[in-house]
């Protein structure tokens, strides 16, 4: 499919997409490219890659397919870096959650003779580093790509096939949308679990370590959550801002009126609230993006 595939960034995503690379045997030659030395000597400590680079440019000169898996903030000392040494026709693609500003800071910096076409995987786990990757990652997994308006469709169609053989599904749409869905189904949940988190945090140190000691699985659930990369949730939040404050608004004020319910004591109105949400757990499950298996089909301990 590509002769030779860069990643640059390894952690958790660039590790697995590596990793999975490798398994498949999907490229002649897989280069890596990482700004830290602790990750890059662990992948020459465990062999997980024999073409580690020290210069970003190197690593990316003879590339078909360029993945940045790095966190937002890092796109354009990136790409300001690696596009005098771009190959002809190459295509360049992220991993990254938000498009919108993504597409901008590509825009001003105007890449020539190179597809640039953003993707996303939707995968992952809290878990960071490439201790954390496994090949398996992208098994039966979204991911999107929102390619520009003018790109014509063989890259297109390239980079989708090789999205669909690390075992994704893959979706086409534009990154305002993406962006949309991605705040919503993502980003607040996040937002919301950080804060919850920190709800917990702020009790007193005796409550705090009963509730630890005595957390359900829905504290525990957002504590899963909370723990993800907190470099990486820093970047989303700022570059989907827009999209995340109106789900927050909404948010807060669906919260206000479940308040006003139980200040009431209104019976009627919270079975309504509490009812209203059982429909949409069935259409996850009947989409395919979870289990009705108890406890979400955890092993029992």
């Amino acid at each position: 499919m590509f002769n030779n595939i860069s990643i640059i960034g390894c952690g958790l995503i660039g590790s697995s997409i590596l990793r999975a690379v490798q398994k498949k045997n999907l490229a002649k030659e897989i280069n890596v490219f990482d700004h830290s030395k602790e990750v890059t000597g662990f992948l020459k400590k465990e062999n997980i890659c024999s073409n580690v680079f020290s210069d970003i440019r190197e690593c990316v000169k003879n590339s078909d397919l360029i993945i940045i898996a790095t966190p937002l903030s890092s796109y354009k000392e990136i790409i300001l870096s690696i596009k005098e040494h771009l190959k002809k026709n190459a295509i360049l693609t992220d991993t990254g959650s938000v498009k919108k500003e993504v597409i901008k800071i590509i825009h001003n910096i105007n890449l020539k003779d190179v597809f640039w076409i953003p993707s996303h995987p939707i995968a992952g786990t809290e878990e960071s580093g490439p201790k954390a990757g496994y090949p398996e990652m992208f098994e039966d997994r979204w991911c999107i790509i929102s390619p520009p308006e003018n790109c014509i469709e063989e890259p297109i169609k390239n980079l989708k096939e090789f999205w669909q053989s690390i075992g994704s599904k893959v979706k086409v749409m534009s990154a305002e949308k993406h962006d949309k869905i991605l705040s919503l189904t993502s980003h607040l949940p996040h937002a919301i679990a950080y804060n919850i988190v920190r709800t917990v945090i702020n009790v007193e140190d005796k409550l705090k370590q009963e509730v630890i000691q005595y957390s359900a699985g829905g504290l525990r659930d957002f504590t899963r959550i909370a723990a993800s990369n907190p470099l990486m949730w820093k970047d989303i939040f700022l570059d989907n801002s827009e999209n995340i404050l109106k789900g927050i608004d909404d948010f807060a004020e669906k919260l206000q009126e479940l308040k006003k319910a139980i200040s009431d004591k209104n019976g009627d109105k919270l079975f309504q609230i509490f009812n209203s949400t059982k429909e949409i757990r069935k259409e996850i499950i009947k989409a395919g993006q979870d289990t009705s298996k108890p406890n979400f089909g955890r092993k029992k301990d």
